[in-house]
């Protein structure tokens, strides 16, 4: 039997450890855990630097293989600037025709595409009961009035005859009551005289017989008319028999009941005189209590029927009065609006036009609120132009309009400007105006048409003109172009670094179009101008973007404006 090495304890220790638990492992060192990402970057930057070197190296060759310049010679246009714009054509008027009365349509004596004038009749329904309401409001009207005219005239005491006003019993302040006599009014127009005739040739006098009055005193003779026979003798003085007789005498002004006169009746005199007397006489009297506020004709005076003697004031007389104001008022405003709502049963066109829709024919029975027709004045159209701020200064009422429809094909249209509004509208920082474009010779062109406009603002033909990209800015805000250097204009060349060549000359601009511009001065027939193409420019701006450099003859401000 072999004998046993004892095992030491770090062999013990080592063996009693599980199979599986590896022993550990002493003085290991750890990596840094960013390390690898640092070299990953480290290599995406070098792939982009590599890049970027390239397209610059790209670019640049690309550049300077375009370098060369476009030469072009100056020539004579024709040059336009316009503005241009599109909208929707309108009627030069519209009406759409609604009611607030409802009723059996009796008659609609038209069609839709008619042309009816302004107050034409469209439509006739049946008021049979607002008629019957206007006969009503007729008799409350003609009530009123009767009401407020005898109101009113409470407020004088008038002649209830023509004469002379021969006594008056009140004054102004003095208080009144009705049936109260205030005076007298004797009838002097005509005076009458009594005369005592012998009975037996009275007995053949007859009324309307002439009669010469002669008056006592003067001796004046006035002629009168028989008026009457007395019935009955009288007898007189002397155991005369007698008849009175009753004459009448026009008054020329002067006779009065004081005057005394004699007559012959066909030839035959009177037996006695006698005295004047007025034909009548008639008393004043008040209608209604109230005050005195004025006396209108004084004693003695002159007055003919229905003439204001006195004027009657107080707070109940002026109170019935304006009452009987008010509910005339009253009466005559429900009249009118009674007459108002007939005028509507019978509707007529408030415009002239064309009738573009009709909603209700003979029978229908309308509805309150209800559409009833649309007329459109199509006697020309409307359009409105939105114009940008920057050239609302440069469009005047008058100007003409170019238009054009995509609906009516290979025609153009006129149109002038009627309105520029100052009202403007601001979207998005931008502020445009409305213009307001008239078109009278529509021919095919509709309401709800789009269109297209041009304003021509400006124009000049034959004019010396370059393309817009080869005009630079210079010094000051001047305008250049680059000439070869057999130009003529090259003799006014300015001291500005140039490719080889060709030189500078300042210009004045004129009208452009967007294209080309008008060359005012700097440049002459025979000139020939140089600028780069607009796709040299592009690439040279997105070279310079990336940081390249090329020794290529652009300064500030070159390039097309």
């Amino acid at each position: 039997m072999t004998a046993t090495k004892p095992k030491t304890e770090t062999e013990q220790t080592s063996n009693d450890l599980p199979a599986e638990a590896p022993a550990p492992k002493k003085n290991r060192r750890k990596k840094p855990k960013h390390l690898k990402r640092w070299i990953i970057l480290g290599v995406v930057v070098l792939l982009i630097v590599a890049f970027v070197m390239r397209t610059v190296s790209a670019g640049k060759k690309m550049i300077e293989a375009m370098t060369a310049y476009m030469e072009e010679p100056v020539a004579e246009r024709t040059i336009v600037h316009s503005l241009t714009g599109s909208g929707t054509l309108e009627p030069a008027n519209s009406y759409t025709l609604t009611t607030l009365i409802e009723g059996e349509v009796l008659a609609a004596d038209f069609e839709e595409g008619d042309i009816v004038e302004k107050d034409s009749v469209l439509y006739e329904v049946d008021s049979s009961d607002v008629a019957n309401n206007i006969e009503r409001a007729e008799l409350s009207l003609n009530q009123a009035r009767r009401s407020y005219s005898s109101t009113a005239d409470m407020r004088y005491i008038k002649a209830n005859t023509s004469g002379t006003l021969y006594s008056l019993d009140v004054k102004v302040g003095d208080d009144v009551s009705p049936g109260q006599v205030i005076g007298s009014i004797r009838d002097s127009d005509t005076m009458t005289l009594e005369l005592p005739f012998p009975a037996d040739t009275a007995l053949n006098f007859y009324a309307g017989q002439s009669a010469e009055v002669t008056l006592d005193g003067s001796f004046e003779t006035l002629w009168g008319t028989v008026v009457s026979v007395s019935g009955s003798d009288i007898v007189g003085q002397g155991n005369m028999i007698t008849r009175n007789v009753t004459i009448a005498v026009t008054n020329p002004g002067g006779l009065s009941s004081t005057q005394a006169a004699t007559a012959r009746v066909d030839g035959i005199g009177c037996s006695a005189s006698g005295m004047f007397e007025c034909n009548s006489e008639s008393m004043l009297t008040a209608s209604s209590s109230g005050t005195v506020t004025a006396v209108n004709v004084s004693e003695g005076s002159y007055v003919t029927k229905d003439q204001a003697i006195v004027t009657l004031g107080g707070k109940n007389l002026n109170d019935s009065i304006q009452n009987a104001a008010d509910n005339l008022r009253s009466a005559e405003l429900s009249m009118e609006n009674t007459k108002e709502q007939l005028d509507n049963y019978t509707i007529t066109s408030p415009i002239g036009g064309t009738v573009v829709n009709k909603e209700y024919k003979a029978g229908d029975t309308i509805e309150a609120g209800k559409q009833l027709c649309t007329i459109y004045d199509l006697s020309y159209l409307e359009m409105v132009l939105n114009i940008d701020e920057l050239d609302i200064s440069s469009v005047k009422v008058g100007q003409k309009v170019r238009i054009t429809a995509d609906a009516v094909k290979n025609e153009e249209f006129e149109g002038t400007i009627t309105k520029v509004s100052v009202a403007g509208t601001t979207t998005g920082g931008i502020t445009s105006y409305p213009v307001t474009v008239r078109i009278d010779e529509t021919g095919g062109l509709l309401p709800g048409m789009n269109v297209d406009a041009e304003v021509v603002v400006d124009s000049v033909e034959n004019a010396l003109s370059v393309p817009g990209t080869a005009i630079s800015r210079g010094a000051g805000g001047s305008s250049v172009v680059l000439v070869t250097v057999a130009s003529p204009s090259a003799a006014n060349a300015i001291d500005r670094a140039a490719p080889e060549g060709y030189v500078y000359v300042e210009v004045e601009t004129g009208v452009g179009d967007g294209d080309y511009f008008e060359i005012v001065s700097g440049l002459q027939a025979g000139d020939t101008i140089a600028y780069m193409p607009p796709q040299t420019s592009n690439m040279y701006g997105m070279y310079m973007a990336m940081g390249g450099n090329v020794d290529v003859y652009y300064e500030e401000g070159d390039g097309p404006n």
